[in-house]
């Protein structure tokens, strides 16, 4: 049963494992917030971070999370604790506990870093869009949800085909009048298709920084979820 739930995450771990911040050194754009303009000048990218609570991500110093997946009656989770400011990391799943800091990664560190890196992903997608480098974006309103099938707008994300760990993958974030993502594609090497789609839904607020903690597929049968949330400044 556990291979079987291993083989699924194979399958997904590959979302948000690509931008070309993430590699073994301790990025400062995951530390502080980028200077930006007023409201009105920014691009869409910082509206949607802004819009999750970016301007206080600067004063975290400690954010710990449980990453759940349950899929065809199997359930899988990992759980984290990273000081984004020393680039500290600890995780802990049903084969143990390893604890590694991001600017001194080992063959070994460094797969469980992929990990990380796509567990964070789906926790902070928002502020990952303003974070990374190396990106192009598209824009489109007033597009029908994959899922919903509501009138949302659309951002799509491509990233470079250099760095990172699966690079020149694609996003569609559907996103709603108040820059909130409701919605998302993930697409393999920019493909035509998705190869996932997901809500983005039940928002809480952690010391002023709004997560998602559900994402579940259009058929029912798959949930990533993220429990055990706590954000220390």
């Amino acid at each position: 049963m556990k291979i079987k739930i291993f083989t699924i995450l194979v399958i997904f771990a590959i979302v948000g494992c690509n931008n070309t911040q993430k590699s073994s050194e301790n990025t400062a754009s995951e530390i502080n917030n980028e200077p930006s303009d007023s409201i009105e000048n920014m691009d869409t990218a910082h509206k949607i971070a802004n819009a999750s609570g970016f301007e206080n991500w600067k004063d975290v110093s400690e954010i710990s999370f449980t990453f759940n997946v349950d899929r065809d009656g199997n359930h899988f989770y990992r759980s984290w604790v990273w000081n984004p400011k020393t680039g500290d990391v600890q995780m802990n799943s049903e084969k143990g506990q390893l604890s590694y800091n991001r600017s001194k990664l080992d063959s070994l560190a460094m797969k469980t870093d992929a990990s990380f890196i796509n567990d964070k992903y789906w926790l902070l997608a928002p502020f990952q869009i303003a974070w990374d480098k190396g990106t192009s974006f598209t824009e489109k309103e007033n597009v029908e949800a994959p899922i919903s099938k509501d009138a949302l707008n659309r951002l799509t994300v491509v990233y470079g085909n250099a760095g990172g760990y699966t690079p020149g993958d694609a996003y569609d974030l559907f996103y709603d009048k108040n820059y909130k993502i409701k919605e998302w594609n993930y697409r393999k090497d920019n493909a035509p298709e998705p190869t996932m789609t997901t809500t983005w839904e039940d928002y809480k607020n952690f010391g002023g920084i709004d997560i998602a903690t559900m994402h579940t597929g259009a058929t029912g049968n798959f949930k990533l979820y993220f429990t055990d949330i706590s954000v220390k400044k």
